[in-house]
């Protein structure tokens, strides 16, 4: 975690501005979550280390459903469910997990100079900034939540370590656990014909599935 314990804290630190910023939670709310928050951080935990975690899970003052409609509503992103996408082996092979847990982003997608990046965290001006440096070209954000962002972690996690067997560098995160939620993201990525409040999902297959390009 060391490497990525200052863009963790600051990621965190950023998008708690921005939830006081956009009326999306209370400071006392905040300034409890974020004591909360560095409690946590000197476990080295990295899954754990969120803010938004916190304020979702532990004080329940906040809802990962409102955070969807807010960055859908006001700043025009799409939504995308990870689980239900079919993300190119050469990006699964390459990523860098622990950048994703330190952001709560995962790039996803990549044609010409646009990069895809689903996020939990779009909200922190720090996370938004370091995948444009890292990734040199023009983003497309898309909205997701924690646990599916914390499932296709796990599981590229997984496929990475298959891939290297003889590679000596410890995991880069810890044991298979969902993160807690009251309520499942199934609800607000429903699975079946459930109605959802938010546009059609892209759907694994073809590279046609990906998000749209900016015209």
């Amino acid at each position: 975690m060391s490497e990525y314990r200052s863009l963790l804290m600051r990621s965190n630190r950023l998008l708690g501005s921005a939830l006081i910023e956009q009326n999306l939670v209370k400071f006392e709310d905040l300034e409890a979550a974020n004591e909360r928050l560095l409690e946590i951080a000197t476990t080295g935990d990295m899954r754990r280390s969120s803010v938004l975690s916190v304020l979702v899970y532990e004080k329940k003052v906040l809802t990962e459903e409102a955070m969807l409609h807010h960055v859908v509503d006001e700043h025009g992103l799409g939504v995308i469910d990870l689980r239900t996408y079919d993300v190119p082996e050469n990006i699964r092979r390459e990523l860098d997990l622990e950048a994703c847990w330190a952001t709560w982003s995962v790039p996803f997608d990549h044609e010409e100079d646009f990069y895809f990046v689903a996020t939990a965290y779009y909200l922190s001006s720090a996370v938004r900034s370091f995948w444009e440096k890292k990734l040199g070209g023009q983003i497309i954000w898309q909205a997701t939540t924690m646990d599916i962002i914390a499932d296709f972690i796990d599981r590229t996690h997984l496929e990475q370590k298959a891939a290297n067997k003889n590679d000596p560098r410890p995991p880069t995160m810890g044991s298979r656990a969902p993160v807690p939620s009251p309520t499942s993201s199934a609800a607000l990525f429903p699975m079946s014909d459930t109605v959802s409040p938010f546009p059609p999902l892209p759907l694994a297959g073809p590279s046609d599935s990906r998000p749209p390009l900016p015209t």
